[in-house]
């Protein structure tokens, strides 16, 4: 077996397990913290094509659908064209739309255009399947990462996100801020590598001002590990009218920012190794 055969086979067993622990009925924490996969787009990749436990689901939401497949309906979509535009099984819709009368014959130019449309959608669907194997392909041939890999993974997370000593400002102390819970999370090991305690930390939530910030602080206080009620007072931004905001829906959560006390000498050992992280990868061979 080849080591690339052995990667997609580690990654079949782990989507095999997943899918059977969604089947179940586990959540996508459950499944996180079951197999430990702690990524966020490799653990949907795993999943993909599960429908979530019912459970998990936001009440009425088939209801929502079922409106929004007669409002297509009767504006004279086909069934193709509703399941494309709501993700729902042609069965569903036939269910829900029975009643109402069959849209008329769509003219022969209209019909190659919506027959290339579906194929496009089609070879699109194949190319993302191919696509997302390659990216769980290459994140299961990391394994596993010593202390050493992740203090140094560390040194250059920190050293491109996080705040920085100047000349003119003397800075020396941790404070980092992002807004990627994969990145927090790694930020969060590289600490827990350095030694230092969650009792140490401070943490602040920086969020616009019309965002949920009490879901956003219990989000990031779970991520962390630690009690929301121990967060400083949030940071808001406010609103500029003349600009369109793109960081709205569910999933936006602001930015995390994490403060060490007491970090001076963790400080200046993490710019020590950052400069031995350049010297040791741009000396020649």
């Amino acid at each position: 077996m080849t080591e690339t055969t052995g990667t997609y086979a580690d990654y079949e067993d782990l989507r095999a397990r997943a899918i059977a622990l969604r089947r179940e009925g586990c959540s996508l924490r459950q499944i996180r913290d079951r197999l430990k996969v702690f990524n966020n787009d490799l653990l949907n990749r795993l999943v993909q094509g599960e429908p979530a436990p019912e459970w998990t689901r936001r009440p009425n939401a088939k209801d929502e659908l079922r409106a929004k497949a007669r409002e297509l309906r009767l504006e004279g979509w086909t069934y193709d064209r509703i399941q494309a535009e709501l993700g729902c099984s042609k069965s569903s819709i036939s269910l829900w739309v029975r009643d109402l009368p069959k849209p008329e014959r769509r003219p022969p130019a209209e019909q190659a255009t919506l027959a290339a449309r579906k194929r496009w959608e089609h070879e699109s669907a194949v190319r993302d399947e191919e696509r997302q194997r390659t990216k769980a392909a290459a994140a299961m041939e990391v394994g596993a990462l010593s202390d050493r890999e992740v203090f140094l993974l560390g040194v250059v997370l920190y050293w491109a996100e996080g705040a920085k000593d100047k000349p003119y400002s003397r800075r020396e102390r941790l404070a980092f801020i992002n807004s990627d819970p994969n990145v927090i999370a790694l930020y969060l090991r590289w600490l827990d590598v350095l030694g230092v305690e969650r009792e140490r930390l401070r943490f602040r939530v920086s969020i616009h001002e019309s965002a949920d910030v009490t879901e956003a602080e219990e989000f990031w206080a779970e991520l962390a590990g630690v009690p929301a009620a121990t967060f400083q007072k949030a940071t808001l931004k406010r609103h500029n009218p003349k600009t369109i905001r793109k960081n709205t829906g569910e999933t936006y959560r602001g930015c995390l920012a994490i403060y060490t006390l007491q970090s001076a000498d963790l400080y200046r050992r993490v710019e020590g190794a950052w400069y031995g992280i350049v010297g040791a990868g741009t000396r020649p061979i």
